[in-house]
């Protein structure tokens, strides 16, 4: 059986306005694309009816499954259900089990019932109701002539939870027979995409039929991507994944698809070591990034924000002559925070970061985009400086991919055989 195509269609103002970023799409193709629908389109439309009922008229002539997000709720602008009766030739109806969910979410939350939150059980007649556990807008399914619509609430975790208990197992029984889409990557730090992809040129060229290669970069970090649609190349894929990782083994700091900061935090894992951070132009962008993973407590102590000379000097112990002779953006003054935070947190390792992200501040010695990074154990600390860039968010992303490769090697270092 081929590949059934897939579409996802975000429904919101407020998208299309920017106020809100779509990661909704960004999770259900994932999830798609592990059960073998490839996403062909994905877009965003207005909260106004003939942008929706255009919409899906358009897109369901183009995909044998058509998800969207949003539209579903109490207020005015939510005007999904009604296009869909439209839509579909049919009309809303009351659905008992869904008034009920909604009377009981109220009263748990000791909400008075209004006739708006009644209006979240009126349903599009001939649909499959797909139970909410966390909202009360339910999901929607509805099957004609091959093709299935399914129309979820906007908010990320009522979605998700409809997506795992409801739809990914409904698709996997409708569509049992799906090609498994296969993916396998190498992260690389170091080299841009036009450098990596002429080192790849007699690779690419020999690629098996069937497997593709796609360069993803971002933040400093270079994702290169394998896939191959067909179970049956499993084994050309997977020892084409080892040849990619040999001909960049100089570059390669990971063969999965994970964040650099879970990357790090298995190896710190391994060793049963602990990790604290000094942030002065990152303001605790670190700290986030490692604490953002469930688990992180096992190896995360702290991290002391130095923004202001102060904060270094008399909680990080940095030599105030350090700072007046070299700069508050230089290599003593990111080595002295390191062994600071090293030694106040009780850490193995620490990583200390100092610099202008803009657009403003520089000095002549460190001019605007200069960073210092300091990463310390007990025996060795590494020190090195960067000029970036970009503007101050850019620039933030960057510091923060440079302060994990930085830390990376000094534990590469700390340990040469794991």
């Amino acid at each position: 059986m081929t590949n059934k195509k897939g579409i996802i269609l975000t429904i919101g103002n407020e998208l299309l306005m920017g106020q809100t970023i779509d990661t909704n799409s960004a999770w259900i193709a994932r999830q798609l694309q592990e059960i073998g629908i490839e996403i062909v389109r994905r877009l965003s439309v207005a909260d106004e009816a003939t942008a929706i009922f255009q919409a899906l008229q358009e897109e369901s002539a183009r995909a044998d499954l058509i998800i969207t997000t949003g539209g579903l709720g109490p207020t005015s602008d939510d005007i999904t259900k009604q296009v869909l009766v439209d839509f579909f030739h049919t009309r809303l109806v009351l659905h008992e089990a869904s008034l009920q969910h909604v009377a009981d979410l109220l009263q748990q939350r000791d909400i008075p019932m209004l006739e708006r939150n009644r209006a979240q059980a009126l349903i599009p007649e001939g649909c499959t109701v797909l139970f909410n556990r966390y909202g009360t807008a339910p999901g929607l399914w509805f099957e004609a002539k091959g093709r299935i619509w399914i129309f979820l609430p906007g908010v990320p975790h009522e979605m998700q939870y409809l997506m795992e208990n409801e739809v990914l197992p409904r698709l996997k029984n409708q569509w049992p027979f799906l090609k498994s889409i296969q993916h396998r990557f190498v992260i690389t730090y170091g080299q841009g995409e036009s450098r990596v992809a002429e080192r790849l040129g007699d690779f690419e060229a020999t690629l098996p039929v069937g497997i593709k290669l796609a360069y993803l970069p971002g933040n400093g970090l270079l994702k290169l991507r394998l896939t191959a649609i067909d179970a049956q190349l499993h084994d050309s894929l997977e020892s084409t994944h080892q040849q990619l990782i040999s001909l960049l083994s100089d570059i390669v700091i990971a063969t999965e698809d994970l964040p650099y900061e879970q990357i790090i935090a298995r190896k710190l894992l391994t060793h049963k070591a602990s990790i604290g951070l000094a942030e002065s132009c990152t303001g605790g962008y670190l700290a986030h990034l490692f604490t953002a993973h469930a688990g992180s407590s096992a190896y995360f102590t702290g991290s002391i924000v130095c923004y202001a000379p102060a904060v270094k000097i008399n909680v990080l112990h940095v030599p105030a002559d350090s700072i007046d002779r070299y700069g508050i953006v230089s290599e003593p003054v990111a080595r002295a925070m390191a062994e600071g935070a090293r030694q106040l947190l009780h850490t193995d390792f620490a990583l200390a970061i100092t610099g202008w992200l803009g657009p403003d501040g520089g000095t002549p010695e460190a001019p605007i985009g200069t960073i210092w990074i300091a990463a310390a154990h007990k025996s060795q600390i590494l020190t090195h400086s960067y000029k970036l860039r970009g503007n101050r968010n850019r620039n933030l992303q960057l510091a923060a991919t440079h302060a994990l490769h930085l830390l990376d090697e000094l534990i590469k270092s700390i340990y040469p055989h794991s």
